[in-house]
């Protein structure tokens, strides 16, 4: 079969992921169109067409899959009716749409884990501030809105009783604390033949206020059994879900030696940005040839690696500067990516940087470093 770069792929959804899958396209030549609410978003000046529409309206998703030949998403958050009707109108969507319904809705993720002996937290749902009161037994727990959270938004902690009117009164889930050893992500992706192929196992480093990755080390330091069984898992995920394209598995290493999955992101992920420069093939050229069903990609590591968000500073809203990143440039192995956001918030992702070498913990030192020496403000 000849591959052929004409075909016209639409992503829904026009931020930072959508900006690192097209840099991965150009050099497949493939051209990509994109639609996102915000009409300065990261892939405007990238993007063989860009539409500011709004990528949860039917009608508007409608009206741009029907130019496409392959629909897919680099955010949850879209109308799935849409990609449904245009799924039966013939339109490849991936991940589809059957699958994209699954995971949006966390209460209805966590049950499919139930309901396909994949190992999760114990949870129960809930709508209220008073169903909380009634499963007090989950404490101390998380509580995550079941829709609409992202970027460590929609989750707070609940240690006790009197933490409750920190949470949700909307529908949501309270899950119980794991006690666990690290927070681990297995990136897996399969193609429309059924190839499966799983990224080696990375450790995340979570910002204690954000709840927001800080840090992500690759390779993860956990026994060959506890990574192996991690690849697994997520393979076993994708292939309940009977998906196509490329999905994050994030998970729990437990203290006790158990590997359960916490939850999972049906698109390229934060959790991936390593494999650009730490990996032979990265997520978004993979995530590529996963929805064009290509060959897949080799995931092997080339050495050690550590990834480190670029957050904005708390108390600075504005036009974006840069502060400490001529003296980071100079850090041999280092490459910065920014995601072309020109106004700063706190905690926003403005960027990353890669950090590779032959010794793990020489690389740990010096990005804490960096984490420390390179400021977002206004």
């Amino acid at each position: 079969m000849s591959f052929d770069p004409n075909v016209k792929i639409g992503v829904l959804g026009g931020g930072q992921l959508g900006r690192m899958m097209i840099q991965s396209a150009i050099d497949l030549n493939l051209e990509i169109k994109s639609m996102d609410p915000d009409p300065n978003a990261p892939c405007k000046s990238l993007a063989t067409e860009f539409i500011n529409g709004d990528i949860r309206d039917f009608n508007q998703v409608m009206a741009f899959g029907g130019t496409c030949d392959i629909i897919t998403v680099e955010i949850e958050n879209v109308n799935i009716e849409a990609l449904e009707a245009l799924e039966k109108l013939g339109k490849k969507v991936y991940p589809q749409p059957h699958a994209l319904r699954t995971i949006k809705d966390k209460g209805i993720q966590k049950q499919f884990y139930l309901d396909h002996g994949i190992p999760t937290s114990e949870f129960v749902l809930t709508h209220s501030f008073e169903d909380i009161h009634k499963n007090t037994h989950l404490l101390p727990g998380v509580h995550k809105l079941r829709t609409e959270g992202y970027d460590g938004r929609g989750v707070q902690v609940i240690k006790t009783e009197d933490d409750i009117d920190k949470g949700f009164d909307k529908p949501s889930l309270i899950e119980k604390f794991v006690d666990y050893d690290k927070e681990i992500s297995v990136i897996v992706a399969r193609n429309a033949t059924g190839e499966m192929t799983t990224y080696p196992v990375v450790e995340l480093e979570y910002h204690p206020e954000a709840n927001l990755v800080e840090f992500l080390f690759a390779p993860s330091s956990l026994s060959e059994d506890i990574r192996i069984e991690a690849r697994e898992l997520a393979k076993k995920v994708i292939s309940s879900l009977n998906m196509v394209g490329l999905l994050a598995v994030e998970m729990f290493a437990t203290k006790d030696g158990q590997v359960i999955v916490n939850e999972c992101a049906p698109r390229t992920h934060n959790s991936g940005h390593q494999t650009i420069e730490g990996n032979v093939t990265s997520q978004f050229e993979q995530h590529l040839r996963a929805i064009l069903n290509l060959p897949l990609g080799d995931t092997s590591i080339k050495g050690a690696s550590v990834m480190i968000n670029l957050l904005g500073e708390e108390g600075f809203t504005g036009t974006a500067k840069y502060e400490g990143l001529d003296e980071a440039l100079q850090i041999e192995g280092l490459h910065v990516h920014l995601y072309g956001k020109k106004i700063t918030k706190p905690f926003r992702k403005m960027g990353h940087v890669t950090l590779v070498g032959d010794d793990l913990d020489d690389l740990k030192t010096i990005a804490r470093s960096v984490k420390e020496s390179i400021k977002i403000t206004a």
